[in-house]
């Protein structure tokens, strides 16, 4: 289990520091979509090929950032219903999620989306827009982000195990959410009023 541990460690780390890095993309397509708004409106010329840049750049925040959020437990679930479970029904309801519906999910994206960018890439296809951008470097991006996606969902998988049998603390139990956070927040900025 050590190993595996070390393996889910490792995997932690590279998804943290590409979300970490990714996330910032979030800045650069804010900027495109500034940039390219004032030029149509100022100058009253177009750019299909910065109207698509956006779209990539949005698509890579949310493809290579989504094994992050998993990794930090600020993906979508019903919280509520979770929370009034014993800790141990929320761990299977955890490890199953990961193991039967996460897992098969992202593996069907990887093993269709493969072809899906080859073809892509061996055709050297372009965007159907005038002024466009290739569309192969955007279809690798699903393959890629669902990779990633895939192999935290592993060390997901070996943290909940690892938790379970009590060799680890669960990361979860002393971790605020966001929502949390932000209440507590809001909470002292009214009483300091």
């Amino acid at each position: 289990m050590a190993l595996l541990l070390k393996l889910s460690h490792g995997i932690d780390a590279v998804n943290r520091r590409i979300g970490q890095f990714f996330a910032l993309m979030v800045l650069l397509a804010i900027l495109v979509s500034a940039i390219n708004a004032s030029v149509r409106k100022v100058f009253d010329l177009s750019s299909n090929a910065w109207l698509e840049l956006q779209w990539v750049l949005f698509s890579t925040v949310f493809l290579f950032c989504a094994p992050w959020t998993l990794q930090l437990n600020e993906h979508v679930r019903i919280d509520i219903v979770n929370s009034m479970l014993p800790r141990r029904a929320r761990s299977m309801i955890e490890l199953i999620g990961h193991a039967f519906f996460l897992l098969p999910l992202t593996l069907v994206m990887i093993i269709t989306s493969v072809p899906f960018f080859l073809t892509s890439f061996r055709l050297n296809e372009q965007s159907f827009s005038s002024g466009g951008l290739p569309q192969w470097p955007a279809k690798s991006l699903i393959a890629i982000g669902f990779t990633l996606l895939a192999l935290q969902g592993i060390s997901q998988i070996i943290k909940r195990i690892a938790v379970m049998r009590g060799i680890i603390p669960d990361p979860h139990e002393t971790q605020r959410s966001a929502l949390e956070a932000e209440v507590e927040q809001i909470v002292e900025i009214a009483e300091k009023r």
